[in-house]
This record gives C-alpha cells, structure tokens and sequence, in this order.
C-alpha cells in the first residue's frame, strides 16, 4: 500500500522563506530559453500532436491489436482488447553479468502486478544493452561505450513504436543507459514516463582505500592478487558501485528532473523499502496517464514537458553542486536536445562559477553515496539548493508541480508506504553541507580554451596548487603507450603534460582512459608538475590530476592536437580557462598521421560501428551519431539567433 508524496495536503516544501533566484541561474536560463524557442517550439508541437486521450491501442487494426496481446494471460487480453485501461511500456535494461542492473530480473513481474492494482496494464517492451565501463576499461569493448548510448536510445525507440502504450517504465542504471533511455523516451515524449531505479550496493572497501591498493599496484609494490582482492571487496554484490561516477550522477539527476519518485534513487537492493518503491512507480505511471488521470482528477505528465529549460538549469546546478560525472558535459548536453534545449558547455561553466560545491563524494572525497544519502541525500541537496535560490521550484515532474515536493523521504510504516520531509540539516557535514557554508565557492567544472582548441576540466578532486601546469608535452597516440613509457621509467624526474590524442569520438569512439590516473598520480606524488590533455574521456577518475579532457575538435578530423609535437610548452590552466600552446603557430604544420589501428578498427564488433564514427557529432554537441535537434516549426527568419561566447 503507498500513498502519495506532497498530495495536496502534504508539505509544500522547505522551511523559510522563498529565496529569489541567482541572477546568473536567472540569466542562463533566459538564454537557454531564448536560444531553443525554435527547436523546442517545434518539439512541443510533435509531441503534442502525438497525444491522444483514449488507449493508443485503439488506433491500430484489428490483426495489428491482435498481434500485441497473442502472448498475454486471458484475463489481460480481455482488458487489452477493451479501450479504458491505460496500458505502461517496460523497457528493461536487466541482465545479470552487471550488478546494477541484475536486480532488474525480478521487476516486470511486480510491475504488471502493480500496474493492475491502480487500474491500468504493463507489458515488457523490449530490452536494451547495457554494458559496464569498469569491465570494458582498456579493451577494446570500450570503444563501443559511449555508441552505446545511441544505440541504447534507438532501441528504446524500437520497444515504443508499437502504438501499444500510454505512459513508459523505464529500468536503467549505469552509464550510457540512463542517457540512452531518457534520450529514447523524448522521441515519444507524449508519453508520461517514471525512471524505476535499482539502487547501489551496500557499502565494501572504502573508495579511498581502494585507490591507494590500485596506486600501489601502479608502482610495482603490490602484485594482481592483492589488486583483485581490493576489487572484488569493492564491488562486491547487487547494486550501482557506490562510488559516484557517472552511474550515480545519472540517479541523481534523474530525481532532480522529477522523473524518479522522490528519495528513491539511492535505496539498496533487496530492501523492503526499495521493493515498495518499485510498486510505487508503477502506480504512479498510470495515475499520470491521460486515462489515469481522468479517473483520478489528476493531469496527465507526459515526459517531453517535463525536461524543459528550467529542469535541464535545475540538473546542471546539482550535478555541479555534487561534484558528478564529467560525461554528463555531454550526456546532459544530449538528453536536453532531444527536448529540443539547446544546452552549451559555456552554460555549464557559468553556472559552475556561482553553484558552491556542497558533497564530498568520492572521488572527490572519501565518502560513497550511501554515507551520501544517509547524510541527508539528494532531498537535503535540493533543499539547500532551493533556500540558496539556485534551482528552480516552479518546474512539472512526476509528482505535480514543484520541485519542493523531492525534498521528502520515503518512509515505510508496517507495509505502507508514505513520505516525510526529509533533514532540514545535514547529518555529517564532511560529506554533505548546505548552501551557507559550502566545501568550495564554485563547482569545479570550468570549460578551457586557447589554441588547443576547447575542453572541460573538473577541478573537484585537484588542489589549487596543482590546477596551472606550464610544461613540455609528450605526445601518445594511445594510452597504453603512455603506460610503457611511465613503466619504462621514461616519465620520471620531469614535469610533463601528457598529450593523449586520437581518442575522440570520429577516432575510436572515445573510451575512457581510467588506466592513466593511478600512473599520473604517482608521478604527481613524487612531486612533479603533470596534467593531461586528451580528446578521450576520463571522468571523475581524472581525480586529483588537472586533465582537459573532451578537447574539440578532436585530432581524428584535424583538431590542434593532431599538430602538437614532444617539447612543446603547453600550458593547462584550470584557474584561468586556458588552454595554450607557447611560441608554436601550428597553421605550419602537418597534421601526425592517425594510427592506422584505430583508423580500421575491427574485431570486437567496432567494425559495425564505422558508420557512427564516420557521422558522429562534436564531443560539446553531445557526441550524438544522429542529430539530437528538431526544425523550426516557424519561418526560420523568426527563429532569434543568439551567439554566445
């Protein structure tokens, strides 16, 4: 049994009083605003002209409607051949070689049960891919990763053109998949959708530890045994790791854009109350269904007016003030131009430069995101973000109007299920603290530029000692080149910027390059001046080592890096935005000849995947292999333009 967070007699949200919005929160979002009237105009009126009010089965034919019951339990063909019951799309991401989405075996079952009880239908729609960083780092799966998300996004796609569905029930985690799946979902966001988080694991060897074995192991002074036994402690069971990269980032801003329910994100697997929540999702897609809601004197809550310009600000602001994934510099960038927002990394660093960093989580602390949560969580986060007036309340999620309303708690009372508000306090202030009285000023993303070209840099986990390195490049055309020499000793005793280039998205697909970090760690611990520029992705595993990553334009299509030789005095300044090349005029030079390894790739399936590296877009448009944009419903004349330095 659940009932309803901030029903219309619940709480209204925080304590205190409404606090005016930051003028540059204010400002960037007017901009954004004024920047996608045309695509999102013409978004809305897709969207909206897909709409219908009766059961979408109703439109198809009689053969076509009987195809898509053939396989359901009588009782459920009775109600699919009716026209009053709305019907909920599953799109699952299970499999159960990763722990994040393992936990999925068991959800279609209690979904449909759910479904039924609140008055509608569920069936499973399709499948989607899901594959695990952590697992591919270093090989050449991982060439495949970032497409991934793409690929992830049409097939979500496929499981929801069959005009069988009123609302969705998306089931995804990690990486790619929450991008690919919300990215999916806004190509038919008539539908009112719900995101059913599977929650992380239980906590096992602290992060930091495990940093310090794998540095070790870097160094020679510990050997695979003890490596894989600080692994296996560390990801040791069902669930998210717990550590917050991108898997983690991508469940927050999934309740910060109100399409989880509120304080579900960061429940562990297993647990009665994560197995109410579940239940809970599934209700409350139907109770937002145009059907559901007729019944219900509610409104329907389709996805594509969810993530607007004020939810997208909104998700930008906390993934900032919680230190995220720097993949969401793209995959943010992505998700909003499905909706036709037209988001920009200079977005992204002004509002970084007034949003205080609020979490120590690793690796940008000690902490994972269950101390996180228990710490007061993504409810106190959006809290102190709303008291500060950096986030917008007046946006539509899941749950009605108000972005106050996930600022509550779930709360299981025998086997009800309800919500409270949550902390008005932080309840340890070394991994969560409010606005007021900040971890830092700003938080720590900031978008470089000079003759290099343009990169982004999270600056989180890196001293300010460490954050302006001026020395003499090398250049590695891969990383495990980069490796030998380090091993070689060929590294040590200088101060370098390692130059890894020829891993961009046209390149090889742009896999991340975690290999690197415990290396440039040493080497910075030993007391010399390192950084790292790449056109790869590196994540939050840059950690404490200042690195441009996501350069652009990358090297494969004749980017700046493609000229840079050994010796050239490169400048990477985090403090500054600058990205530079001292005494080099690189117009007289030849671009290096691209590895041939990666201009053929082949085996591990990158051969099917050549036509996304021939079509793939910039790394600051969202590294997207189809355009992620919708044309101008209105004379292109009166579409404003707006340039933007």
């Amino acid at each position: 049994m659940t009932t309803t967070p901030s029903g219309p007699t619940g709480p209204t949200g925080p304590t205190g009083p409404p606090q005016q919005l930051h003028p540059v929160v204010a400002a960037v979002t007017d901009r954004l605003v004024e920047r996608s009237a045309g695509t999102r105009a013409a978004y809305l009126a897709q969207i909206r002209a897909a709409a219908s009010t009766g059961p979408a089965r109703g439109q198809l034919g009689c053969a076509n409607l009987a195809h898509g019951f053939a396989a359901s339990e009588p009782s459920e063909k009775v109600a699919l051949r009716g026209r009053v019951k709305p019907n909920l799309a599953i799109v699952t991401s299970y499999n159960d070689m990763l722990s994040a989405h393992q936990p999925y075996v068991d959800y279609p079952p209690v979904l449909k049960r759910a479904a039924i009880r609140a008055g509608g239908l569920a069936q499973v729609a399709g499948g989607v891919p899901a594959m695990c960083d952590g697992i591919t780092q270093g090989r050449a799966g991982m060439q495949l990763s970032l497409f991934s998300r793409d690929v992830i996004a049409m097939s979500a796609a496929i499981g929801l053109s069959h005009d069988m569905f009123d609302g969705a029930l998306m089931l995804g985690v990690c990486d790619k998949i929450v991008p690919g799946l919300l990215i999916g979902a806004l190509a038919f966001g008539h539908l009112p959708t719900v995101f059913v988080p599977a929650g992380p694991m239980a906590s096992g060897l602290p992060n930091g530890e495990k940093a310090r074995v794998r540095q070790l192991h870097a160094e020679g002074k510990v050997g695979r045994e003890e490596l894989l036994e600080a692994e296996a402690a560390s990801y040791h069971s069902r669930g998210t790791c717990t550590f917050y990269g991108t898997a983690n980032s991508n469940q927050l801003l999934m309740e910060v854009l109100g399409l989880h329910l509120p304080g579900s994100s960061f429940v562990n697997p297993g647990t009665p109350l994560r197995e109410a929540l579940t239940r809970a999702a599934a209700e409350r897609a139907v109770a937002i269904t145009h059907q559901g809601a007729a019944h219900h004197g509610g409104e329907a809550i389709p996805v594509g007016e969810v993530v607007d310009e004020k939810a997208v600000v909104n998700a930008c602001v906390a993934l900032l003030a919680s230190g995220g994934s720097t993949n969401h510099t793209m995959h943010l960038v992505a998700m909003a131009r499905a909706a036709g927002v037209q988001l920009t990394w200079d977005d992204l660093s002004d509002l970084s430069a007034v949003v205080p960093s609020l979490c120590r989580i690793y690796p940008n602390g000690t902490a994972d995101v269950n101390h996180f949560h228990a710490a007061g969580g993504i409810g106190f986060l959006i809290r102190t973000l709303l008291e500060a007036g950096l986030v917008h309340d007046d946006v539509l999620t899941v749950m009605g109007r108000g972005l106050h309303r996930y600022t509550q708690e779930p709360v299981l009372d025998g086997d009800v299920l309800t919500w409270r508000e949550g902390p008005e306090q932080s309840l340890d202030l070394d991994v969560l603290r409010p606005a007021t009285a900040p971890f830092g000023p700003d938080g720590g993303l900031k978008v470089l530029r000079g003759p290099l070209g343009t990169a982004v840099i999270k600056t989180s986990a890196v001293k300010p000692e460490h954050r302006l390195v001026s020395a003499p490049a090398l250049v590695f055309d891969d990383q495990d080149d980069f490796l030998v020499a380090f091993a070689e000793g060929r590294l040590d005793g200088r101060d370098l910027v390692a130059v890894i280039r020829y891993q961009g998205p046209a390149a090889n697909g742009m896999p991340e390059l975690h290999k690197l970090t415990p290396a440039l760690g040493v080497l910075q611990d030993r007391g010399q001046r390192v950084a790292i520029v790449t056109d790869g992705r590196m994540s939050g595993a840059s950690g404490k080592v200042p690195a441009a990553i996501h350069v652009t334009p990358e090297a494969a299509l004749g980017g700046p890096l493609s000229r840079v030789r050994d010796g050239d005095l490169v400048t990477v300044d985090a403090e500054a935005g600058v990205l530079d090349l001292v005494g080099v005029d690189l117009r007289h030079r030849e671009p290096a000849v691209r590895p041939a390894t990666d201009a053929d790739a082949s085996g591990t399936g990158r051969e099917l995947f050549a036509a996304f590296r021939a079509t793939v877009g910039p790394a600051d448009a969202g590294a997207s292999v189809f355009p992620l944009h919708h044309a101008p419903s209105t004379d292109p004349a009166e579409v404003p333009v707006v340039q933007h330095a």
